[in-house]
């Protein structure tokens, strides 16, 4: 028996209207590698990831299991029916179908709701023993996996070619936060569950190599810093090994300056951080009240003081945010001298109390799936026209990654010893740079719409 899973793009429409996404930013499919990792041993698997290669329709599978993000939803069903109109079963997972398994189940034979871990196996014996007939409409956990038993994924099944780092994990899951616009806690719950120290570092004592990339793992937790006891035992665990690794945690990690210090000896060398916004009023909208705009700077300045480096998250859309806000996150940014930005359009994700929001208040204008991938306005703003959110959005990703601002944020580069990262770090922010001249390329002309600000 064979399984095939597949991580879709975006459809053959959507792309020709994006700018392609640099290698730089192409992360393997962790949700399929652990997938692959829990399949019995006696199914051979093989995973396609769409975004750095073609599908095969042709070749012979028994089985097919695709993730389905929601921008990706779009694709994800365009495939299933490929596969579908062949005779080969579907399955689809991930966070879109999760919050929508009646929506999904129109383009598959089964839905798996929620993580994968515990009806997988189940899934594949019903499969084996009844074929397609067998399997159910939808399979989910009664309670959340337990990770002391979640083997680690199989990243033997990747195109290693493909991408810059391949090592990826989860150290943890869930976030005890519960922002509104944020998709995490519905799908891993607000409890941190953790994997036990000591079988982190046994996959890291079989993996680890001595050149750069074989020392490069990135923890794709949501906040790996979230249970600070934990995070310092794991932290100190790791040391010996000389690791170069990334994650994601919460600004409030700054607070412990123990904790910096333990993550800085064990290799992170940086962390997305999302911040957010820098108006009060916007993080009150969300409930994400753990943030303390006031300590922004600081935080960073500690960061990079143990030699840490930031890419800092910013949400533009939401009610308090007038146009001026673009102006001022582009000001901020570059004071506080981030290392790396990301910017989002605020986006209402299927499955969120954001969402539900905006359905109350029948805000939406667009329900095209594909446009809900954080780059697009789908919903009415309260301050301002979609348009002008949208250009915004491009106004302030040139504004950050032009090549004055670029060398400006590159000026705090020798705090905590970070100068001998340059290079690479120069090369993320050329990356993000050409990137953004593609995205203006396909974006309104913000001049006409705010002359004074987008100049």
């Amino acid at each position: 028996m064979e399984v095939e899973l597949i991580c879709p793009t975006w459809s053959k429409k959507t792309e020709k209207k994006r700018a392609k996404r640099a290698r730089v930013f192409k992360i393997p499919p962790l949700g399929l590698l652990n997938v692959a990792a829990i399949t019995p041993e006696d199914v051979k698997v093989t995973l396609t990831d769409e975004n750095v290669e073609v599908i095969d329709f042709d070749r012979k599978k028994d089985l097919v299991g695709i993730t389905v993000m929601t921008s990706a939803a779009p694709r994800a069903y365009e495939i299933a029916d490929i596969f579908r109109k062949k005779g080969v079963p579907v399955v689809l997972g991930g966070p879109h179908v999760s919050a929508l398994p009646d929506e999904a189940i129109k383009y598959a034979d089964s839905v798996v709701i929620g993580e994968a871990e515990g009806v997988w196996k189940r899934l594949i014996d019903d499969f084996k023993r009844y074929g397609r007939k067998g399997l159910k409409k939808f399979y989910k956990n009664e309670e959340k996996p337990d990770l002391s038993e979640v083997p680690f994924p199989r990243w033997d099944l990747l195109k290693k070619e493909k991408y810059i780092v391949t090592k990826v994990l989860h150290a943890t899951r869930g976030c005890p936060y519960n922002c509104s616009f944020c998709s995490v806690t519905k799908l891993f719950g607000r409890k941190i569950r953790k994997r036990p120290v000591e079988k982190i570092v046994e996959c890291v004592e079989k993996n680890v190599g001595k050149s750069l990339k074989d020392r490069f793992f990135v923890f794709l937790d949501d906040n790996i810093m979230g249970d600070r006891v934990y995070a310092k035992e794991l932290f100190k665990a790791l040391v010996p090994y000389k690791l170069i690794w990334m994650s994601q945690a919460s600004v409030n990690a700054a607070y412990d300056e123990e904790l910096l210090a333990l993550a800085a000896k064990s290799g992170c060398k940086a962390l997305f951080v999302g911040f957010e916004t820098i108006l009060p009023q916007a993080l009150k909208e969300i409930g994400k009240h753990q943030n303390k705009i006031e300590f922004y700077l600081e935080a960073i300045k500690r960061f990079h003081r143990y030699g840490i480096f930031v890419e800092g998250a910013f949400i533009f859309g939401f009610d308090s945010d007038t146009k001026d806000v673009f102006e001022e996150t582009v000001r901020f940014v570059n004071k506080a001298k981030l290392d790396g930005v990301q910017y989002t359009i605020l986006t209402p994700l299927p499955g969120t109390a954001f969402y539900e929001k905006i359905e109350r208040e029948k805000r939406f204008i667009d329900r095209d799936w594909s446009n809900y991938d954080c780059g697009h306005a789908v919903f009415k703003p309260k301050n301002m026209t979609p348009e002008e959110l949208q250009a915004g959005l491009s106004w302030a990703y040139k504004k950050t990654y032009s090549l004055t601002s670029i060398f400006t944020r590159l000026t705090g580069i020798l705090s905590g010893g970070r100068w001998r990262y340059a290079v690479p770090l120069l090369i993320f922010n050329l990356g993000y740079r050409k990137t953004c001249r593609r995205m203006a390329e396909r974006a309104w002309n913000p001049s006409k719409i705010h002359p004074k600000i987008y100049k």
